[in-house]
């Protein structure tokens, strides 16, 4: 039997909040070369994407507010989906390898009781000129890049096309899901409706990854490994940790809530199911050597 691996790319390491013009060529070929290596080292693949530079766009795009919040993340998980795919799907025809992908839009369900639609902390959308921060009437809040709109982002419960997923990574397909961390979605007066909000991908990633029943769950970010004092002269990257001090660390606020705190305690999550999972953090292209400790970070139990 196969191992799957869920691989989470974050939205930042397609799209820079801080520079618009830049371009996800390099970013894209390090992520096919990672999946190509997890294939041919017989595992079965599940992609999962963020969005928050690119629903953010959209959501500044749409000045009279036409559309729900819901609706953009869609539409995030139908173009980044396809960018993949269409990448992904031309290597493996020329490897002339078995897989073919799958793009899934992807519901999740939430609590619409759920704090964080009073507490906004997903920064979504580029960095903001002091001029719009001032003027705009949006929630705004200060990430390492910039400051940033930020809008709510409330826990997954459950995954609505668990089973489907399930089904087309026993066809062999590499799927390509979740983006942007699954269209928030909670039942109201008995109906099912969309909902204001951004779901965290890496908490999504780790519940589907659970879910699952996976053997890894990697997030593939823009930062290279969790570091201690990030950002600092004293930064120093952490090639181990094990669940317990990832938390005390957080708890110490060394992790930001809006950007490494969600990848770490999603990482833990994952990372206390199984002694035998792994629970990396690394850089697109870092994949292999990650898997064998020499790059990125890895969380454990023991």
């Amino acid at each position: 039997m196969r191992k799957t691996a869920v691989y989470a790319l974050g939205g930042n390491a397609l799209q820079s909040p801080g520079d618009e013009r830049s371009t996800a060529s390099e970013v894209l070929a390090r992520v096919m070369s990672d999946v190509i290596d997890l294939l041919e080292m017989d595992w079965s693949v599940v992609i999962t994407h963020g969005n928050g530079p690119q629903v953010g766009h959209l959501l500044a795009m749409d000045e009279h507010q036409t559309q729900g919040l819901d609706s953009w993340v869609a539409a995030t998980q139908g173009m980044i989906g396809h960018e993949l795919s269409m990448h992904l799907q031309a290597i493996l025809e020329r490897r002339r390898r078995p897989e073919r992908t799958a793009v899934l839009l992807t519901r999740v369900e939430v609590d619409k009781n759920d704090e964080a639609f009073a507490w906004p902390t997903k920064p979504v959308g580029p960095v903001l000129s002091s001029q719009t921060v001032m003027t705009a009437d949006w929630d705004i809040a200060e990430t390492v890049h910039g400051p940033r709109r930020v809008v709510a982002s409330p826990l997954p419960i459950r995954i609505m096309e668990l089973d489907v997923i399930e089904q087309l990574v026993q066809l062999n397909a590499v799927v390509i899901c979740g983006g942007g961390g699954g269209v928030p979605t909670a039942r109201l007066d008995q109906h099912l409706q969309g909902m204001p909000a951004v779901v965290d991908k890496d908490h999504f990633s780790s519940l589907l990854a659970r879910d699952l029943g996976a053997h890894a769950l990697i997030i593939s970010t823009e930062a290279d490994a969790i570091y201690r004092n990030f950002g600092t002269e004293d930064a120093q990257a952490m090639r181990r940790l094990m669940v317990d001090d990832a938390r005390a660390l957080g708890e110490a606020g060394e992790f930001p809530k809006g950007s490494m705190g969600p990848k770490v305690e999603a990482l833990c999550q994952f990372a206390e199911q199984s002694e035998t999972n792994a629970a990396i953090l690394c850089s697109p292209g870092d994949v292999l050597l990650a898997l064998r400790g020499e790059r990125g970070t890895t969380i454990t139990s023991t």
